[in-house]
């Protein structure tokens, strides 16, 4: 239900108990093709720090890192210091960013496969672009439209897998966008340990294969449903209703049907949802839009996932060395989300994202301890310090894989009500790459500045956004996505901000 008056009609019929339907094959299908869009994103994360650890790519493209590579007196946290590259990883996201906010109105007016599709086929485009590369300006020009893919993917996915699912097992299917992403970077850490035995042409095999998820997700986008909310919002409720009965195995849809109806009235009743999203009573799905993409960044994962190898080689450890620990934690994080998928529905949001907070933050510290004490300049860690290192590395990456990781996109894309669901899920999207942009831009630079100290710089982060869940976000699990508003205004600091006397009286107005 939306805020205001028609919020209070939920309120009064909360008619989730008599939703009705199982989990049917028809779901589970177009649930998993939907989320290899997922598996875009992860392989780009794995592919890049690959990519740029490898000397041929370096020699071609980014000559004064290679050269700063070879020098074994060069310190260790700043060989990789090149704003230049940076920007290689970064400017997919800076890119991203612009096209979710344009992904967000085609999503609420034609529907999600169309920005699916969309996604899929500039991502197929920039991976062509960057596998066949012959300067800086084209090998960047396919990383902008490998951004264009990202941007839209990012904004559709979560929302159809949220419509698509059932309620009392949302939380597992959405996290299937998180999967897809995790198995997305397990893949692209282990085609470039296979790739870079191929030396000179081994970085144009990494980057060109990126094509075939993007293949994948093109063609499951023409050949999936659109959402019953979707079609409903575009006025198509027979067919809406059609699509519902059939993923939810039962003729008996009548009370989600009529709460997707409710909501789509007054979804069409808005005019700018950009507009609608900043007034008060949605000021509780807005902070969450942004906070939790925000602090999803901010543990630190992407540096570890983007840079492994190259962080890994700066840790001393040998080029092939390197490339096989990344694959390590890439496999640890597709694990570890397995977990989160099997207990989410059961232990709820709250539990895993606090629970996971503070497991990475105790392995920061120790990984900032153990760099601060036996690593110096020029110098490899021991052996046995090394495999603590990657132990403790994966035990980081495995509290991310079941915590923050999938429910950093489970959670906004499950609390907006139907007229700021795509305004919302484009803002959650922007944020995420906003932030990925900056800390890709940054790492290396603040690496180099920090040294050890970069870890204990994230975990100061992740011990504000496990004290943030605590005080300020409710359990959302098993709560109807129409009926969602309901935990805001029993939230003892929500309430507070969202239902006051002005605020009721401008929503029934707008009815």
């Amino acid at each position: 239900m939306a805020g205001g008056g028609l919020a209070a009609v939920g309120v009064a019929k909360e008619r989730a108990e008599q939703y009705e339907g199982k989990v049917t094959l028809y779901v589970i299908i177009a649930c998993v093709v939907a989320a290899t869009g997922g598996s875009l994103f992860g392989y780009d994360i794995g592919i890049s720090g690959g990519v740029t650890s490898m000397d041929e790519f370096l020699e071609r493209f980014f000559y004064g890192v290679y050269i700063k590579k070879q020098h074994a007196h060069e310190n260790n946290y700043c060989k990789y210091n090149n704003q230049g590259l940076a920007a290689f990883t970064s400017s997919l996201y800076l890119t991203g960013l612009v096209a979710t906010l344009v992904a967000s109105p085609i999503t609420r007016t034609y529907g999600r496969r169309i920005s699916i599709i969309c996604g899929g086929s500039s991502f197929f485009i920039g991976a062509i672009l960057n596998a066949s590369a012959v300067n800086l300006a084209m090998l960047l020009l396919g990383r902008i439209m490998l951004g264009v893919g990202i941007g839209f993917g990012n904004q559709a996915v979560p929302l159809y897998l949220s419509e698509m699912a059932p309620t009392h097992l949302r939380g597992a299917l959405n996290m299937m966008f998180q999967l897809a992403t995790t198995l997305g970077i397990f893949t692209a850490n282990m085609i470039n340990y296979g790739t870079s035995k191929l030396h000179r042409w081994g970085w144009r095999l990494s980057l060109g294969l990126a094509a075939a998820p993007a293949i994948l997700m093109t063609v499951g986008g023409l050949l999936l449903p659109e959402t019953p909310n979707s079609l409903i919002e575009q006025g198509k409720k027979e067919q809406g209703k059609q699509v519902l009965e059939r993923i939810r195995g039962t003729k008996n849809v009548d009370a989600e049907f009529e709460d997707m109806v409710e909501a789509s009235e007054m979804a069409n009743s808005i005019k700018h949802p950009f507009r609608n999203i900043l007034e008060r009573r949605n000021r509780p799905q807005l902070v969450m839009a942004i906070c939790m993409p925000m602090f999803q960044i901010l543990t630190g994962i992407n540096s570890i996932l983007f840079y492994a190898p190259v962080l890994f080689q700066a840790l001393g450890f040998k080029r092939n060395a390197s490339l096989y620990s990344s694959a390590l934690t890439g496999a640890v994080l597709a694990s570890s989300t397995l977990v989160s998928m099997a207990i989410v529905d059961r232990w709820g949001r709250r539990v895993l994202l606090i629970g996971g907070g503070i497991q990475m933050v105790v392995c920061q510290v120790i990984v900032a301890m153990i760099l601060g004490l036996k690593f110096d300049n020029g110098e490899e860690l021991a052996e046995s310090y090394s495999v603590i290192l990657v132990v403790v590395i994966c035990l980081f990456v495995a509290a991310f894989g079941w915590s923050w990781g999938p429910l950093g996109w489970t959670v906004p894309s499950e609390i907006f009500p139907l007229e700021t669901r795509s305004a919302g899920q484009s803002i959650t999207v922007a944020v995420n790459l906003l932030f990925t942009f900056i800390i890709a831009q940054i790492f290396l630079s603040l690496l180099c500045a920090f040294k050890f100290g970069i870890f204990l710089f994230f975990a100061g982060w992740v011990t504000l956004m496990t004290i943030f869940v605590y005080m300020f976000l409710p359990e959302t699990k098993g709560v109807p996505i129409e009926e969602m508003v309901l935990l805001w205004r029993k939230h003892w600091f929500w309430k507070k901000i969202i239902s006051t006397k002005s605020d009721q009286s401008n929503g029934e107005a707008k009815l």
